[in-house]
């Protein structure tokens, strides 16, 4: 079909360029993979959009965990959210591997990019990054009906499940940050920088591009004894 939209061959030359990933030569092989911009869900985003395409992600995450070449996974976020169905089918995917995990935040893991950041095993953000935890919102027209209201209160509940099962945050606090007056314009949520994320318990440790390599290698290496 002239619209369907082909998945680039992960080991590609332009793979870099296609989906933002890359697989290194070092001792261990590992594949540094970006999600960054707006998380694309079924709807289309606009050209000028940057944006994280899910159906590109799936399968390569599988492929990642199935391939005996590859050891472990890195993953670069600076996401400023997205589709919360997309981005909670990633995370779980994530959450789900075998392979070694390590996630890097980099500017901003912003709405559902706390799922995605905290779905590796182990979780590192940048002192200058941040993260954004508000209540689900949907863009646009919705009816005012109560099972519109009980929707989102679902979903919101997957969210903070996930979030708490995936990291050290008790649910209680999340909801109290998630819901907090005063720091997001206009709306409930909260801001939270660097060394703030790992006091709450979202991240595990502050760090950059060397401490997020490091566990990886650490990693793997105890994966292979």
């Amino acid at each position: 079909m002239e619209n369907e939209r082909m998945i680039p061959d992960p080991a590609a030359p332009d793979a870099v360029e296609a989906l933002g990933s890359v697989v290194t030569e070092g001792s261990d092989r590992i594949h540094c993979l970006t999600i960054v911009g707006q998380i694309e869900g079924h709807q289309a985003l606009p050209s000028s959009t940057k944006a994280t395409q899910y159906e590109h992600i799936l399968p390569l995450l599988a492929s990642i965990e199935e391939s005996p070449e590859i050891d472990g996974l890195l993953i670069l976020l600076n996401t400023a959210g997205g589709d919360v169905e997309a981005g909670l089918a990633i995370a779980e995917l994530i959450a789900g591997m075998t392979k070694p995990t390590v996630s890097l935040v980099l500017g901003g893991g912003h709405s559902i990019g706390v799922p995605l950041a905290v779905a590796a095993k182990k979780c590192f953000i940048a002192p200058t990054a941040s993260m954004t935890l508000h209540p689900v919102r949907m863009n646009g027209q919705v009816q005012g009906v109560p099972q519109i209201s009980a929707y989102f209160q679902r979903i919101q509940e997957s969210i903070v499940d996930f979030i708490t099962a995936n990291s050290r945050i008790a649910p209680e606090r999340l909801r109290q940050l998630m819901l907090r007056d005063g720091q997001l314009l206009g709306e409930a949520g909260s801001v939270l920088y660097g060394r703030e994320t790992v006091e709450v318990g979202l991240c595990d440790a502050l760090g950059s591009l060397r401490e997020a390599l490091s566990c990886l290698h650490q990693m793997i290496r105890e994966a292979k004894e």
